[in-house]
Order: structure tokens, then sequence, then C-alpha cells
């Protein structure tokens, strides 16, 4: 049976574009507004990648870190993520979420307990940040009995002979982090250039699902069009921030900027 993942990338593919993922933390900036945020930005987000906060989030920048204080400052537990992952498929059993994270939480929850509570809130994949190939190949198997998608991270500096056993091993979407910095940094590397790696990768087998992440905002999205999908998540996190600071509705805010952002890659 194909995934919802799969089945999302099928769709966008047919309309000729890409798929618009967005990320945000489970949490921030309450628990509620987290929900409320996901139900909203579903209307116009193809795929929902939700953090599950960290304290140490070594990955990501200051805009996500940020996120994720905030979020840990109001009391959110793993199992608060999966409440509201719970909820929000109740409304939308069709829109996949994609958890995203580190292994330690899994680690200390248990593989079989993370799973087993990822099956039951109906999770349809997992990025784990620290989890690297090939030390993940064991977790992904796992995953993948569990119907559970395990993404895959490539790099700039991801040798060919270790991108085609990762592209090799893959389930239904590879993560290409577009260059070498943490999340929310400038785009350093033209879109130009960020193309020219993209296709090389796609050359090693056209059928695999392949986004784009790290440094995508409103100005770059549209010039990245041709990938299979386009994840932005610091341009939102800094959103949430500014709305705080503002004392301004982060739900409305963000309804706006997805709805914006799906507009530049229609």
């Amino acid at each position: 049976m194909k995934s919802k993942i799969s089945s999302v990338f099928d769709k966008c593919k047919k309309a000729k574009r890409p798929a618009l993922i967005t990320y945000t933390v489970a949490g921030d900036n309450t628990k509620k507004n987290s929900l409320n945020i996901l139900n909203k930005i579903s209307k116009h987000a193809d795929i929902l990648e939700l953090g599950f906060p960290h304290n140490t989030p070594i990955a990501d920048g200051g805009q996500i870190q940020g996120s994720s204080h905030r979020a840990l400052k109001n009391g959110i537990k793993l199992k608060d993520v999966f409440h509201i992952v719970k909820k929000f498929k109740r409304r939308n059993p069709n829109k996949p979420i994609i958890l995203m994270g580190y292994f330690n939480l899994i680690y200390q929850n248990g593989e079989n307990n993370f799973l087993k509570s990822c099956k039951s809130s109906d999770v349809d994949g997992l990025i784990i940040v620290d989890l690297p190939y090939p030390e993940n190949k064991k977790f992904a198997k796992k995953c993948k009995k569990n119907s559970i998608n395990f993404i895959q991270l490539l790099s700039p500096t991801t040798s060919k002979d270790r991108m085609k056993k990762i592209i090799k091993d893959s389930h239904d979407m590879i993560y290409y982090i577009s260059m070498l910095s943490t999340t929310g940094g400038k785009l350093k590397v033209s879109p130009k250039k960020i193309l020219k790696n993209y296709k090389k990768i796609k050359s090693i087998n056209p059928k695999k699902n392949l986004v784009i992440g790290f440094g995508i905002t409103d100005k770059t999205i549209s010039s990245l069009k041709s990938a299979n999908g386009l994840v932005v998540g610091s341009m939102l996190c800094k959103t949430i921030t500014n709305s705080l600071k503002m004392r301004q509705n982060p739900v409305t805010k963000l309804d706006k900027i997805v709805y914006n952002l799906k507009s530049k890659i229609i």
C-alpha cells in the first residue's frame, strides 16, 4: 500500500509543482497554539514537519532554538508531542506528519516504545538529525516494519558512493541539506548551484522523492521550484517570535505566510 507521503508527491508531480513542507516546533508557543498552527497551515502545506523540542539542538540555528526553548519552558514532553499529532490527525487524517528531532529522546524512551507511540498517533515519517547512515540502518528497518518512513539526509559533502548506498536504502523521501550550516542561515550557495547538485543526486535514481531544506525563504523558494519538495522552517519559527514580540496572534500570521509561500510555487 502506498504511503501518504508518496501519494502527496504523486499529486504534486501531476500538478507540476513541488510539495510545500513546513516545519514548526511542537508546543511553540503553547500546546494549544501549536495544534492550531498545524490545523491552519495544513490548508496550504502538503507535508508538515513537527520538531520534538530538545535542549541542545546542535543542527538548529537561533530561530528554531528559540522555538524549542519556548516549548520546553512551557513544559512540553514527548507524550504531549504525540497528543498534538493525534489530535491533528483526527481532523486531518490524510495530511502527512513527519516528526523531526534527535536520537537521545528516542533512546531514553526506548526505540520500540517510541515507534509504538508514533504508530498509535499516526505519524507518517521520522527525521533523526544525529542518526546518520549506516548507523541508522537497524532503526530504519524497524520504522519500515511499522509503516513509518525513515527519512535519510544527504549533504553537499556526501560522497557519490555513500550517496548511492543511502538512496538505495531510502524510503519514500530523501532530504537534501542545501548547504553546510545550521538551519536558518542565509542561503550561502546560489539557487543555481543548489539545483545543479540536486540534479546530480536525482540522476542516481530519478524515481526517488528528493526535497531541499535549509535557508529557504519567501525570497528564494520560487527559484528552487523544480525540486520534488521544499522545506521552510526557520522563517516560520521567526514569524512566531516576531508575532509574540508584537503581541500578535502567531496562528493568523503563519497562515498568511504559508499561503504566500504556496502561491510562489504554484
